[in-house]
């Protein structure tokens, strides 16, 4: 495939021969605020592993589904902030061709409740326009950006702020095309908006500030004019992995 994709490059990216590359995202990774991040260790380029020296955290919002139906008011009971951490290192190795996989898995934020979708009608606002328009399955819920700001804050400082109205594409968007070839929608799933990155920048690999240190704290907030989504915090702990020969050896 890579050949008949890139018939004028290499078929394959120097890593595939280094490690099975795939795209990984884990219902048994996503964590409640307060719950700590273990800095997570992975292969960081041609032989060499270890933990990230470059961890990150992604302002998001995230979807809940509430039930497998036609309309997006009634398929998603309501919304969470969400930390997307991201091992940037790890990722930028591996994500040729597919995407990130050990750089993604380790964790996700989410805030301790969900805001019902309900409660969010008065913060419904006309999303920004699209250009070039799409196709036709994806022309509609223009009139579902969500009013919210959101603050990125580092250890009592707030970096950044945004506000998800910015998004290029709205929830029933996502949803749409999510299940446009077919696939389900089952109470409980999430769905992230992806970083939300304006009126300003909404990860530190887009402030250029350095990367997360041990010990620093992570806290996203979320309001809607007077209504409190909650926030979602996480603190960065030591990697407890010296190299792959403290892993569990599933080879034998």
């Amino acid at each position: 495939m890579g050949a008949l994709f890139r018939p004028d490059g290499e078929a394959l990216a120097p890593n595939w021969r280094r490690l099975p590359v795939g795209y990984h995202g884990r219902a048994g990774t996503v964590v409640v605020s307060g719950t700590d991040v273990v800095r997570p260790s992975g292969q960081l380029g041609p032989g060499e592993f270890g933990p990230t020296r470059e961890l990150d955290a992604e302002v998001e919002l995230g979807f809940v589904a509430g039930a497998n139906a036609a309309t997006f008011r009634d398929a998603v009971f309501g919304v969470v902030i969400l930390n997307d951490w991201s091992a940037r290192d790890i990722q930028s190795w591996e994500s040729r061709p597919l995407g990130p996989f050990l750089g993604k898995s380790f964790a996700t934020s989410i805030s301790a409740w969900v805001t019902p979708l309900a409660l969010l009608e008065d913060a419904r606002v006309e999303a920004p326009p699209q250009d070039p328009e799409p196709l036709e399955y994806l022309r509609g819920g223009r009139d579902w950006a969500l009013d919210v700001d959101l603050e990125l804050e580092r250890n009592s400082n707030v970096l950044t702020r945004q506000n998800a109205s910015t998004l290029y594409w709205t929830g029933p968007q996502l949803l749409a095309h999510l299940t446009s070839n077919g696939a389900t929608l089952r109470p409980g799933d999430l769905l992230g908006t992806g970083t939300i990155s304006s009126p300003e920048p909404g990860s530190l690999t887009e402030l250029g500030k350095g990367y997360l240190d041990d010990g620093d704290e992570i806290v996203i907030r979320g309001r809607a004019g007077a209504l409190d989504l909650g926030e979602v915090r996480g603190r960065v702990l030591a990697s407890t992995v010296a190299g792959p020969s403290g892993m569990p050896q599933f080879l034998e």
